[in-house]
């Protein structure tokens, strides 16, 4: 029902308007039912759950169904949470001065009860915006059952000289201040058993109790807890009861396509304008990006239980752009492609998101987050490039004998970090058989994006064992296998 907020600021107003109490589950049922029959979009912004998760949450809403997301770090777990402040009436009425957000037609709290009775349908009413609607608590082993539920106030009790045996004195704690509204629990296993345990009654029974309080407040909230699989969390799980009493808990996942992948790091990278114009970046570069989370969540170095977030690929690309940006601005161009050499930029982004085993911690952080950039490359060079068999004859021909000769007769091929654009483009250009395999293989690509790809020929290449790559303090040697030791023999 949508109510003119603006005129309505009494009881007896709110009344002869027609408005009708209903629970906050009751209200995400119909607004989503609402949206659903008009073929609206609910939680835009969220990339590849169309199919899975987003069906399950709607289906858990429907039901009326208090939810745990369930998955590893970096699935926008809380960000479907927020979403759900999307299906809420745009304005809600309460009992002006009250802290849990009474229902003026049906209020729970003294406060409420009293000012109705004093004043009947004189009592004031005030409006609530469904974006205060939202209550976000991250658990952590210091949070107490005051925070969350309650206390006796000893302040409240000495101002108002009452005793502790008045209600009055509680201080009201974060979850009945959430009446009526969304409260967000992140992290649940991380919440202590015992506190875990003061939820029982809400979520079952829907009420609270407080420091032995006679006090039976029926609070009106939907609940949305996040977890990460407990088999991961060793920090705690959660208890079995709290667990039977969430209605639905549905599992998120990682993205499962390159393309979807780089639809959410484009939307969440944070940019400067001027750098997007400065910087180009062709798509192959984003694929490789994003192929380097994949490459992580299946490399034997990763802890796989830990994962691998999205967020990863958000800071690698930031980091991709500002290293492309530097090297321009030193090397005084005016406008500059990314580079396959600038991937080195994005080692600190990769270092700070993976959790190794211990094979990984003795190859060290470093050098796994280099070897990731190698398979990505290596993954992506049969996308546009002929295979290369691992088991090859020697005396065999294949299209790659003629750039591999080019190495064999030469002295090799260094590709500096800071060259310049005009510099980088002709050396890479200056190579004939590296063209040949482009015009060949990828005759339409744009000209902008074939310096890019000639890198990815040579580290594929080099990943397949058929050219050596040398990392030195200024850049990249790439040379042949065996030539030079034979030419020194």
């Amino acid at each position: 029902m949508n109510l003119d907020h603006t005129k309505i600021t009494t009881l007896g107003e709110l009344k002869s308007a027609g408005y009708k109490s209903k629970s906050i589950k009751d209200e995400l049922r119909e607004n989503l039912l609402e949206k659903i029959t008009k073929g609206e979009q609910v939680f835009e912004g969220v990339w590849g759950y169309e199919n899975s998760v987003i069906p399950e949450l709607e289906r858990a809403i429907l039901s009326r169904h208090n939810i745990n997301l369930l998955g590893l770090r970096g699935q926008a777990k809380t960000r479907l949470a927020r979403l759900m402040v999307q299906l809420l009436d745009e304005w809600m009425p309460i009992i002006e001065g009250s802290e849990i957000h009474d229902d003026p037609l049906e209020p729970i709290s003294r406060y409420a009860t009293e000012l109705i009775k004093e004043k009947g349908d004189s009592t004031p009413i005030s409006w609530v915006h469904r974006s205060e609607r939202f209550y976000e608590k991250l658990a952590t082993p210091d949070v107490t059952v005051a925070d969350l539920i309650g206390d006796v106030d000893p302040i409240k009790a000495a101002n108002l000289k009452l005793s502790y045996a008045d209600d009055r004195v509680i201080h009201f704690g974060m979850i009945p201040r959430a009446n009526r509204c969304i409260f967000v629990i992140n992290e649940l296993p991380d919440l202590q058993a015992r506190i875990q345990v003061a939820l029982f009654n809400i979520l079952q029974e829907g009420d609270i109790q407080i420091r032995g309080f006679k006090l039976r407040l029926h609070l009106d909230i939907q609940f949305v807890f996040t977890a990460n699989p407990e088999d991961y969390t060793n920090r705690g799980s959660i208890v079995t009861p709290l667990k039977d009493r969430i209605g639905s808990q549905i599992l998120t996942h990682y993205p499962e396509s390159i393309e979807i992948a780089k639809k959410i790091t484009k939307q969440e990278a944070q940019l400067d304008k001027r750098q997007s114009d400065f910087v180009y970046v062709p798509e192959i570069a984003m694929d490789l990006l994003e192929q380097i989370s994949f490459e992580a969540r299946n490399s034997e170095y990763v802890d796989v239980k830990s994962g691998v977030s999205a967020r990863m690929s958000i800071t690698a690309f930031e980091n991709l752009l500002s290293t492309a940006e530097r090297r321009a601005i030193v090397a005084g161009d005016k406008k500059t492609n990314v580079r396959l050499s600038d991937f080195m930029g994005v080692v600190p982004s990769i270092t700070g998101k993976i959790e190794l085993v211990y094979e990984g911690e003795q190859e060290g952080v470093g050098s796994v987050a280099e070897n990731l950039i190698e398979d990505a490359a290596k993954s992506l060079f049969p996308n546009y490039f002929p295979k290369i068999d691992k088991l090859q004859r020697k005396e065999e021909e294949n299209e790659y004998d003629e750039l591999i000769s080019w190495f064999f007769d030469g002295e090799g091929f260094d590709l500096l970090d800071d060259e310049k654009e005009e510099d980088y483009k002709s050396k890479l250009d200056s190579i004939g058989p590296l063209n040949n395999l482009l015009k060949e293989y990828q005759p339409d690509t744009p000209k902008e994006d074939s310096y890019f790809l000639k890198e990815l020929l040579l580290w594929g290449l080099v990943a397949h064992k058929k050219l050596s790559k040398h990392r030195f303090e200024q850049g990249y040697q790439f040379k042949d296998l065996y030539g030079s030791y034979i030419r020194g023999l």
